[in-house]
């Protein structure tokens, strides 16, 4: 167990399994209870909003509470609901039909929460398209999801425009923040100008039938190789989020030996800064979906820069901030350089990639009263399935915490037998929150699904009371002459180095050995260290035919994806055909 200094003496007061029984037992605030879901018995939360439908009624309950600020506008929960359900009515009354997919290709606006839960409210699989992606790619988006209507921004629409005709399922198309177009109606026609939305008459919602496996999402998903895979998650699934950092937060209080924080409608609303799109299910469903729930309000961004990041937080009062570890780096890094300790924050969460360790150091030193927090999801768990926060990431600094109590979680050996604590393989998970299949592709669905359990390609360890340690992709493994090498580690190593504020390692050829590791580092501004440093750095953590053979010193952040993963294709090509063919060490950069 970790030694860090801000773990106060006595701590925990209460061990992990009670805390977690306390907190689940029958009548308690997250208790647990198992019913069959796709025939397979699954523990769910019994407090948990058993549809989106569900969780959008919370929200209209927050009434004036402001929800969304972008720029100069802002929305109310009540704006916001007037809205939606305006849409939704708009849907049904145009034909959508229970089950019809609504794509949904915007920036982070107001207008993407409304365009969503107006799909959702009317029947529909609400579909997110990657705002990133290029025309022909959120073609396929539409192609593939055969979605009847489209809900675009003006900058996607004019990368989609061109490809309408491809898309013979596309019925109708809505559209936002642009000029009139012939080819499209504009979404302000249905639910009127942002400044307006409260003024909207307050409607029933759409009589639908909707049941918690009824399918409800269609996320794409953020790999780096191939084509995304369209997941489909049902309203529990992407319900449950909601419940994992209120459980969160409630498990820290009993390990201090605190009562677990309870809700207070007089005390200031809690605002979030909002940087990860809501095309992503850590946007969506662990962000858009906790502010609902908790009547949070949620601070867009229009495209992320730590320095003005710093200038809205502190505007806005934001109380928490996050989403993939490079976000936070940048954040600390930001507020050391500036001298800015933002005093109103009092949360960092993150996750979606792999976070190194020693992020826990910087953010504790840029940050100090901040909780740090982290936590393991992928788009098909409908994002958080481990998390932890304050002492207990401190005390685990290398873990992105336990499954949550409703979550299941097996380390298994590549015939499928289940390891032992402490053991790395392949990390498959069950629960309320994983998706029930890929859209249209039931090859994969077999391949990655079975009697409710998810293959995940990832590797991993659990220790005795269940806290997971991310290792590697299987994909990503290095095996240097039978060695394995788990490139996570190797960039946490360089990640451990204090001026290196981006890594990867990747395999360079070698003639009788297959691989070794190679790296590329993103150093912070100013700095003096050089690519021999470095490796001696990494040197003195790691064993030998662990540590870089090359090192290459980038002068720009590494490409990722919308997801925060660092895609590494592009940046193979630094280290194809090179080998080192006598063995020993070598390195570049300045």
């Amino acid at each position: 167990m970790s030694l860090d200094p801000r773990i106060p003496a006595g701590w925990p007061s209460l061990p992990f399994r009670e805390a977690e029984a306390r907190l689940t037992a029958p009548g308690a605030p997250f208790a647990i209870a198992t019913v069959p879901i796709r025939g397979v018995p699954t523990r769910i939360w019994e407090k948990a909003p058993p549809t989106l439908r569900d969780l959008f009624r919370i929200a209209r309950g927050h009434g004036e509470k402001t929800f969304v600020v972008y720029q100069d506008e802002r929305v109310t929960f009540t704006g916001f609901a007037r809205a939606a359900t305006a849409l939704a009515r708009a849907l049904v009354e145009a034909g959508l039909r229970k089950g019809d997919r609504v794509a949904i290709a915007q920036r982070n606006l107001p207008e993407w929460p409304v365009s969503y839960f107006g799909a959702l409210l009317a029947g529909a699989i609400a579909t997110p398209l990657n705002a990133w992606w290029t025309g022909p790619e959120l073609a396929y988006g539409l192609q593939h999801s055969g979605a009847r209507v489209l809900i675009a921004d003006g900058e996607r629409f004019a990368r989609l425009a061109p490809h309408l005709g491809e898309c013979p399922a596309l019925e109708r198309v809505l559209t936002t923040r642009m000029e009139p177009d012939p080819r499209a109606m504009p979404l302000a026609e249905i639910v009127g100008p942002v400044r307006d939305w409260a003024a909207l008459p307050d409607l029933p919602l759409p009589d639908i039938a909707l049941d918690p496996e009824d399918d409800a999402t269609l996320f794409y998903t953020s790999g780096t190789t191939g084509k995304p895979k369209g997941a489909v998650g049902t309203h529990r699934a992407a319900a449950t989020t909601v419940m994992a950092y209120p459980y969160s937060a409630a498990r820290s209080a009993l390990r201090r030996g605190e009562s677990p924080p309870k809700p207070d409608p007089s005390a200031p609303q809690r605002a979030a800064l909002l940087v990860i799109p809501l095309f992503h299910v850590t946007g969506c469903h662990a962000s858009l979906g906790a502010a609902l729930y908790g009547g949070h309000r949620l601070v867009m961004m229009h495209r992320w820069d730590a320095n003005a990041a710093l200038d809205l937080i502190e505007a806005e009062g934001c109380t928490s901030a996050g989403g993939v570890p490079t976000i936070a780096w940048q954040l600390a890094t930001a507020a050391r350089e500036a001298g800015r300790p933002l005093p109103s924050l009092e949360g960092v969460t993150y996750g979606g990639a792999p976070a190194a360790g020693d992020l826990v150091r910087t953010l504790g030193e840029a940050l100090p009263k901040v909780v740090p927090g982290t936590g393991w999801g992928m788009t098909e768990t409908s994002a958080t399935f481990t998390h932890h926060q304050g002492e207990d990431y401190l005390a685990h600094p290398e873990s992105c915490g336990p499954p949550l109590p409703v979550c299941e979680v097996r380390i298994v050996d590549p015939l499928g037998d289940v390891l032992p604590p402490g053991a790395v393989g392949e990390l498959c998970v069950k629960g309320p929150n994983v998706v029930r299949g890929y859209w249209d592709d039931p090859t994969a669905t077999a391949e990655a699904l079975s009697e409710g359990w998810l293959r995940t390609g990832d590797l991993a360890r659990a220790d005795d009371e269940g806290f997971l340690t991310i290792v590697d992709r299987i994909k990503d493994m290095l095996i240097r002459g039978g060695e394995n090498i788990y490139c996570c580690e190797v960039e946490n190593a360089l990640y451990a180095h204090p001026d290196v504020i981006d890594a990867v390692v990747l395999p360079v050829p070698h003639p009788t050995l297959g691989e070794e590791p190679g790296a590329i580092v993103v150093l912070a501004e100013g700095s003096s260290a050089d690519a021999s440093e470095i490796r001696a750095f990494a040197a003195a953590r790691l064993a030998a035919f662990k540590v870089p053979v090359r090192i290459v010193i980038r002068d720009e952040l590494l490409p990722r994806n919308p997801a925060g993963k660092i895609l590494r294709a592009p940046l193979r090509a630094v280290f194809a055909g090179v080998s080192d063919q006598n063995g020993s060490p070598s390195w570049s950069g300045r």
